[in-house]
C-alpha cells in the first residue's frame, strides 16, 4: 500500500509569501502522525492543499496514492476533517447535517442515517442529534466536527487543533476516542499546540516552522536532543567563589553549573542524566562534598520544540524570487492581491 500521506517539494505561494516552502513529507498508513508548529508555520495551509481547498504552486502531494489534484475525488474520499473552525450548517438538526455530509460522498440515503446514528453515538452526542448546532455547549459542538468526519468512515483523520478551549475532562474523552480509531487501523493526523498532546497520541511528530519541516522523529528521539538537568542537596554550603571552580573541575560533561542562593544546592546541566549521575556523585565527593539529595529531570518536548523553532525573524517569508527593490506601491498591491486569493480560498 501506498502511504496515507507523502508529499514532494510542496509549494503554496500567497504573492510574495511562502506558506510552504518544498514540503517533504511521509506519512505511513496506519499511523498516528503529529503537526507541531507556532502559528503561521503552515500547518492549516498544509492539510488545506490535502483536502482541496487551497491548489498547490508547485510540488507533489497524494494520499494513499491519489495525486490530490488531479485524482481529487479518491483522495477527498479517502479523508475525514475535523477543523479548527466550526463551519456547520445551523440550519438542520446535527442528524441531518451528519446525513448530507454523508451523501456529498455518495452514501445511499439509507446508509447515511445508520452512519449518522453510530457515530453521534460513538462520539457521546447522539441524544442531541434533533438539536441544532447553535443550541450545544462548545464541547459538543467540538464532538460533532469529529463525528461529521467520521461519518464517511475515513482512512485518514486530519484532525486540525481538536481540543483548542476544551475542559480536561472532553480532552480526555477525545483522547480515548481518536487512540480507539487508530487501533482500529485509521490513519491519524493531528496539529497541536499542546505539546503533552503530540507526546502521548503520536507515533511520530513534524516539527514545521515558516513553512518548513524542521525535523521529524518519536517524541521519545525528540527528547534526547536535549538535556538533563541533575539536582544535588549538599551537606555543607558551597562558598560564593566555588561555583566557577566547579564547573571546571567537572569536567566537559558539565555544561553549566548553577548554585542555590544559599550555597546548599546545585543544578548541572548534561547531556544523559542517567548515565552521567554515578560520575557527578564520585566527582563531588572526591572534592570533599557530601551528597545529601539527588534528582534527575529530563528536558520536556516542549522545550525542544521552543529551542528548535525559535527564529530571530519569524514574521514574514518570501520567495527567491522577490526583489529587493520593490517599492511601497507594489507591495500594497500585492498585499491585497495575496488577500483577495486567501479570501477565495477560504484559507484561515
Amino acid at each position: 500500500m501506498p502511504p496515507a500521506i507523502e508529499t514532494t517539494d510542496l509549494v503554496k505561494e500567497y504573492g510574495d509569501l511562502r506558506a510552504l516552502q518544498e514540503l517533504s513529507l511521509t506519512v505511513e498508513e496506519g499511523e498516528f502522525f503529529g503537526l507541531l508548529g507556532p502559528n503561521g508555520a503552515g500547518k492549516t495551509t498544509f492539510i488545506n492543499t490535502l483536502v482541496g481547498l487551497v491548489r498547490k504552486t508547485g510540488g507533489d502531494a497524494r494520499v494513499f496514492g491519489h495525486d490530490v489534484e488531479d485524482d481529487y475525488r479518491q483522495a477527498r474520499d479517502a479523508i475525514g476533517l475535523a477543523p479548527q473552525e466550526f463551519n456547520v450548517d445551523r440550519f438542520f438538526p446535527i442528524r441531518e447535517v451528519l446525513e448530507h455530509k454523508a451523501g456529498y460522498h455518495g452514501v445511499p440515503e439509507d446508509e447515511a442515517a445508520e452512519r449518522a446514528d453510530e457515530v453521534l453515538k460513538r462520539v457521546g452526542i447522539y441524544d442531541k442529534r434533533n438539536e441544532r448546532f447553535d443550541w450545544l455547549s462548545g464541547g459538543m459542538k467540538r464532538r460533532l466536527l469529529l463525528a461529521r468526519a467520521l461519518v464517511t468512515d475515513p482512512d485518514l483523520l486530519i484532525l486540525d487543533e481538536p481540543t483548542a478551549g476544551v475542559d480536561v475532562q472532553l480532552r480526555h474523552d477525545l483522547w480515548d476516542l481518536v487512540t480507539e480509531l487508530n487501533e482500529e487501523g485509521t490513519t491519524i493526523l493531528l496539529t497541536t499546540h499542546y505539546i503533552e498532546e503530540a507526546e502521548r497520541l503520536c507515533d511520530r511528530v513534524a516539527i514545521m516552522n515558516e513553512g518548513r519541516k524542521v525535523t521529524v522523529a518519536t517524541p521519545d528521539d525528540l527528547k534526547t536532543r536535549g538535556t538533563d538537568t541533575i539536582s544535588v542537596r549538599l551537606e555543607s554550603q558551597i562558598s560564593a567563589g566555588a561555583t566557577a571552580d566547579l564547573e571546571t573541575d567537572l569536567g566537559a560533561y558539565a555544561h553549566e553549573v548553577t548554585t542555590s542562593a544559599a550555597g546548599e544546592s546545585l543544578e548541572v546541566r548534561v547531556d544523559d542524566g542517567g548515565s552521567t549521575a554515578p560520575q557527578l556523585l564520585n566527582d563531588l565527593e572526591a572534592m570533599g562534598y557530601e551528597i545529601v539529595d539527588l534528582e534527575i529531570s529530563r528536558t520536556s518536548l516542549e522545550e525542544i520544540f521552543v529551542d528548535l523553532t525559535r527564529s530571530e525573524d519569524r514574521t514574514v517569508t518570501r520567495s527567491s524570487a522577490s526583489s529587493a527593490d520593490d517599492g511601497a506601491e507594489e507591495n500594497g498591491e500585492k498585499k491585497r492581491d495575496v488577500e483577495r486569493e486567501r479570501e477565495q480560498e477560504g484559507v484561515a
